[in-house]
């Protein structure tokens, strides 16, 4: 397998792992890190198609962009973040204040806290969703802005797979100004940085895209969750067809099915639906751990930064049926398991992505850490393939005492 792209020589071990993961079922990958503000690793590998660009096994390229579903959720927090900085949002104020319709369905009280770190019971619409609605930015908002709470607000923890994205990011239009929320992602994060993620593909950059599909065979193992969480998950469906599982994931059925179309490319559903390279997850990430090379590059005020790994929740969530921590919007590390270990540090933050994207900040490690397949495992959370990668970038920084 050819490696291409740049790193440093001590890193040599990480690109070893990176290369190994091809002979264990990867076929289409990039990877990043971003070490105390350098650049360290960017590199890319193998082959990905897209169908409706038609194009079939085509070299991956630096700029070749993946779906990284869920993995942009802490896009979307840290753009709430940014406006909690500058005094536009407030944490423990309703968002009823700033969004009225909001009030509806007994959600006045709920606070913007409570949705960064999934205690607002809103995971999943009880209204039956049609399937094209998805790709409406008014229609979802407006449903959203309908619907009630599955449990009284804060008293129990319910990862929200989709809904959150499009609350969050309606609050991040209405505060800010802008016109939508992808307009203030590329002028306030993407552009400053110059980075290549989008929540809503341009027409230009529809061909650099890699379908998303599943695994061609089985991963080898290094996760604890080896693909348990995510059978468990499918009994929580099954075992209740209208409990919030269920709907959260497959009201409506295309937000499992349609993410090849060039409607779901082209949509905002920050949740799930950013497009972005391994640079692109790396630089933002890294910007997060290390001082800016320049004031246009700050991405967020020192006074509000420790908001990113203060836990706010960790208990079983009722969504996903296993124990998850949150801060406000990101996901922290429960260091007993593999799959939900982001880096090493105390103060390490990030977010999954169904199927094996990642992105994550290190703080005392000062590491961005981006890593993007098109191939999507089995496991809920951190993807075996990204557990192998991880432990092998921390292997170089320990040996050399960081």
């Amino acid at each position: 397998m050819t490696i291409n792209g740049q790193w440093l020589p001590r890193w040599q071990p990480l690109i070893d792992a990176f290369a190994a993961n091809f002979t264990q079922g990867e076929e289409g990958a990039g990877l990043a890190l971003v070490h105390r503000g350098k650049l360290v690793v960017n590199i890319w590998a193998g082959q990905r198609s897209n169908k409706l660009a038609g194009l079939e096994q085509v070299e991956w390229s630096e700029d070749t962009l993946v779906n990284i579903f869920s993995a942009g959720k802490g896009l979307v927090a840290l753009c709430i973040l940014q406006l909690v900085a500058e005094g536009k949002l407030q944490l423990d104020e309703p968002v009823a204040s700033i969004w009225p319709e909001f009030v509806h369905a007994d959600k006045g009280a709920i606070t913007l806290r409570q949705l960064l770190c999934h205690r607002a019971g809103l995971a999943a619409f009880h209204q039956h969703i049609p399937n094209e609605q998805i790709f409406n930015w008014d229609l979802m908002t407006q449903a959203a802005a309908a619907e009630m709470p599955w449990w009284e607000p804060n008293t129990a923890q319910g990862y929200s797979p989709f809904m959150f994205g499009w609350i969050l990011g309606e609050l991040v239009r209405r505060a800010s100004g802008y016109a939508s929320f992808n307009d203030y992602f590329q002028a306030r994060i993407a552009q400053p940085l110059q980075v290549n993620c989008h929540f809503g593909v341009p027409d230009y950059l529809l061909d650099a895209i890699a379908d998303t599909g599943p695994l061609k065979r089985p991963l080898g193992g290094a996760a604890s969750s080896t693909g348990a969480d995510s059978i468990a998950l499918g009994k929580l469906m099954k075992a209740d067809p209208r409990g919030v599982t269920n709907r959260a994931f497959s009201n409506p059925i295309s937000l499992m099915t349609a993410t090849n179309s060039r409607e779901w490319r082209q949509a905002q559903i920050p949740a799930a639906g950013a497009h972005a390279d391994a640079r692109a997850l790396a630089t933002i990430y890294g910007t997060l751990c290390s001082a800016p090379a320049n004031a246009q590059q700050h991405l967020l005020d020192g006074s509000v930064l420790p908001l990113c790994w203060q836990q706010q929740t960790f208990e079983d969530d009722r969504t996903l049926g296993l124990p998850l921590r949150f801060s406000h919007g990101f996901m922290l590390s429960q260091h007993d398991r593999a799959d939900c270990r982001y880096g090493r540090g105390a103060r390490a933050f990030g977010h999954p992505g169904a199927g094996g994207c990642i992105g994550f900040a290190d703080p005392d490690f000062e590491l961005g850490f981006g890593y993007v397949t098109h191939r999507m495992g089995q496991g809920l959370l951190i993807d075996e393939r990204a557990v192998r990668l991880i432990d092998a970038a921390y292997h170089i920084l320990e040996l050399e005492n960081v």
